[in-house]
């Protein structure tokens, strides 16, 4: 199978490249147009691989996109390239509308004229993974879980900006016949991701002395989700999902964003002994909220392991102490990755 993945040189795209090179037979095209988050070093590990191929294309650009599928004539793609930093998208909400929905609707359309121009017995076999958040559900109570039926009550623009995308994909497959699957994932966290994120900015703040800013009271609870398990469910899910279903994505990791950061902490200061900022729990500094701050996100995953077989391989613990340990060893992938682009500064405070 030819496999076009968008914002493959993004967090999550990157470890589903990585992968499909690595552990089946598929071939990959890499669409991805390079943003502040984007990094081809990400792939240095498969880049020489004959299934392996990029293209930088902007998907806000509809001719670039209708030119990948007409050289490349894909089997299937996964729609993971998005703008999704909730507190970018208070500040600027136009690149979320443009990337998340605009695009979305880009991909969807070349998709739909493609799949029209495949023989018959191959356009039952296109598949088109739309790849979404939890955050289009809302907020949790202090119980209960979102399921694949959980209404939608997105609180942010970049929520809101997916919740959007999430139904032009639904619609797609009701007027136009095109074969979707669609999946809702809790927070992703590991290697690579750019340090503007809780986790990895935690790690980075740490390694820095610099003080490890904590939300509010830091009582709002998420869902952690390694991103290597991610991979492997969205494989798995494009690979033998049933058209038009929706299925969540959880690791059954929910923490509180405080004990978040104070685990890191604790395992900076295991691995990190010369550190002269231990303990590392002191640089904790609470701060003013994020407007519209969902208090609690919580994945059921019931719907994917008992119909796909899928379980995480990381517990929490397993997986942040790999995390850090990567953190610690990358310091120079880190500084490369954010010079001149982020500097570990507040956002999200705009009016």
């Amino acid at each position: 199978m030819k496999i076009v993945v968008t914002g493959g040189a993004g967090f999550i795209g990157s470890a589903v490249i990585r992968h499909l090179i690595s552990e089946t037979q598929h071939s990959v095209v890499n669409v991805d147009c390079l943003t502040y988050a984007g990094n081809l070093s990400t792939l240095d590990v498969v880049s020489s691989s004959s299934r392996y191929s990029f293209e930088k294309v902007n998907i806000c650009d509809s001719a670039a996109v209708q030119g990948v599928f007409e050289r490349h004539r894909p089997d299937a793609v996964m729609h993971l390239a998005a703008e999704s930093h909730v507190d970018r998208s208070i500040d600027g909400p136009s690149a979320f509308i443009q990337t998340n929905v605009v695009g979305t609707y880009n991909m969807l359309e070349a998709s739909r004229r493609h799949r029209h121009s495949l023989p018959a017995d191959k356009q039952d076999e296109f598949r088109f993974h739309h790849i979404s958040t939890d955050e289009v559900y809302g907020s949790l109570g202090d119980e209960g879980l979102f399921t694949e039926e959980t209404s939608y009550d997105p609180s942010s623009p970049y929520s809101a900006s997916k919740a959007a995308s999430d139904h032009l994909v639904r619609a797609w497959n009701r007027t136009y016949g095109l074969p979707v699957v669609l999946t809702n994932c809790s927070n992703n966290y590991g290697p690579f991701q750019y340090p503007e994120k809780l986790i990895p900015l935690t790690i980075m703040s740490a390694l820095a002395g610099k003080p490890l800013p904590v939300y509010g009271k830091g009582e709002n609870v998420r869902d952690w989700l390694y991103v290597d398990d991610h991979a492997r469910a969205l494989v798995a899910v494009l690979e033998r999902g049933q058209v038009g279903e929706t299925y969540n994505i959880g690791g059954n990791s929910e923490r509180k964003n405080i004990d978040v950061v104070r685990t890191i902490c604790a395992l900076m200061d295991e691995l990190n002994q010369g550190s002269a900022h231990r303990p590392h729990e002191k640089l904790i500094t609470f701060v003013t909220d994020r407007p519209g701050h969902d208090h609690r996100y919580a994945i059921d995953a019931s719907k994917i392991r008992r119909d796909l077989n899928w379980t995480p391989q990381e517990s929490f613990a397993s997986g942040l102490k790999k995390t850090v340990q990567w953190y610690l060893a990358n310091q120079d992938w880190c500084g490369r990755a954010v010079a001149d682009r982020y500097a570990g500064e507040r956002l999200g405070l705009k009016n």
